[in-house]
């Protein structure tokens, strides 16, 4: 299975592969995004047990799940250029390999929290290389014109292996032997298949062909978008970004929280999490529906969410808190497909790495909701901060529809931009 090269008239990797040879190759993209996506939530569910072996605070919790995005920015900051420079797979099998290394570092720091933060800030750096290459590489493939397919597929694939991650280590976790074991081993064991799976797929000839579609350009992130491009890339995309992972990030740290007596708690915050992140996977094949105010629409289910939310610190309901979950994570895939749509429609194949690695570095400071939810109050007063991020969503929401609209732009600027 091979990609054009220059001799076809491409610039390397640049251009889709013919139609015949273009559904496999999409296939192994994917795979190595799931891959990776697996990992990044496994450790999730078993957060109530770290808590309570290592007597650990809420807050400090939320630190060593939010540690996860130091690693990401400069990853995902440095990672999309590299693969614009060198090639797609030389940045994007490396990186796939360390998420799996990242869970082998949880295995031996189960009671140290030194190593807890250090798993997960490996699993970060990891992580957004392999998020912002695997996802430029699928936009190459699926091919120009095609923006809405190669979001819905990057999407499928992302959100599918952040429900089924955390699922699978909920239940290995409550109802298997070696909860904080079990769990990282398996994932270890999926990352070896894929990369095994998406080699076969792939094939030499990927590899060979693979020599980067920008050779001399900076390792810097320059999307090289015009001005206009630009003006839309901030009003857009990042607010759009933000709710990607503050919307499930939320649902799944702060949530269980408003259930301190509920039993089973492992195996239901696992499940929790597989009902949010899953209900980002089931919104994709409706996306086209929503057109244009996709980001908009996903923003105002997360507002929805949000408010179930404020409703169940009351109740403790746990009713309340899986649909607002849902809710939260329908919107949060919503605003993900929107994202991806408009950095393929804005940026060029020389720059794509680049634009996706932005998009991705401004979604996960997201990732920052949870520990600024529970810094400053008390678990019976989270109620107040929930209600702020309902209202802060809701903005959000109405400024995507009324300022947000996509608009047909030249992508690069003729000086190049930054």
């Amino acid at each position: 299975m091979t990609l054009p090269d220059s001799r076809s008239g491409t610039s390397g990797t640049g251009a889709a592969p013919a139609p015949s040879r273009r559904a496999p190759l999409w296939w192994a993209a994917a795979a190595l995004l799931f891959g990776a996506a697996f990992g990044t939530n496994v450790a999730t569910p078993l957060l109530p047990l770290y808590r309570e072996s290592l007597h650990l605070s809420p807050s400090d919790v939320n630190a060593i799940f939010g540690v996860y995005a130091l690693g990401l920015a400069p990853s995902l900051l440095l990672g999309g250029p590299a693969s614009d420079r060198y090639g797609r797979l030389r940045v994007l099998v490396p990186s796939v390999f360390l998420t799996g290394v990242a869970s082998l570092v949880f295995l031996i720091g189960a009671h140290t929290t030194a190593l807890l933060y250090a798993a997960r800030f490996v699993q970060g750096l990891a992580s957004g290389a392999a998020f912002s290459v695997g996802s430029a590489w699928l936009q190459d493939i699926v091919g120009t014109g095609r923006a809405q397919v190669a979001a819905r597929r990057a999407s499928l694939a992302l959100n599918a292996g952040f429900c089924l991650g955390p699922l699978t280590g909920g239940l290995l976790a409550e109802y298997g032997p070696a909860p904080l074991t079990l769990p990282f081993v398996v994932h270890a064991v999926l990352v070896g298949f894929v990369l095994l799976a998406a080699g076969v797929v792939a094939g030499r000839g990927a590899w060979a062909t693979d020599r980067g579609r920008s050779p001399g350009a900076s390792l810097l992130p320059r999307t090289g978008l015009s001005r206009p491009a630009k003006r839309l890339f901030r009003r857009t995309l990042i607010p759009t970004a933000i709710c990607v992972y503050a919307f499930p990030s939320v649902a799944i740290t702060v949530l269980p929280l408003l259930l301190p007596h509920r039993a089973h708690v492992v195996a239901f915050t696992g499940v929790l999490a597989a009902v949010t992140l899953g209900m980002g996977a089931v919104v994709q094949p409706f996306a086209h529906l929503v057109t244009r105010a996709r980001g908009a629409v996903g923003a105002a289910l997360g507002a929805l969410g949000y408010g179930l939310g404020a409703l169940a610190a009351g109740s403790e309901s746990p009713t309340l808190v899986f649909i607002g979950g849902a809710l939260l994570g329908a919107g949060a895939g919503l605003c993900l497909n929107a994202g991806l749509t408009l950095v393929h429609e804005l940026s060029s194949p020389a720059t794509r790495g680049a634009g996706n690695g932005l998009f991705y570095t401004w979604a996960y400071v997201g990732f920052a909701a949870p520990l600024l939810t529970t810094a400053f109050v008390a678990i019976d007063d989270l109620v107040v901060p929930i209600l702020v991020l309902a209202g802060l969503a809701a903005l959000t929401a109405g400024w995507l529809c009324l300022g947000g609209r996509t608009r047909t732009l030249p992508m690069t600027s003729p000086a190049g931009g930054d």
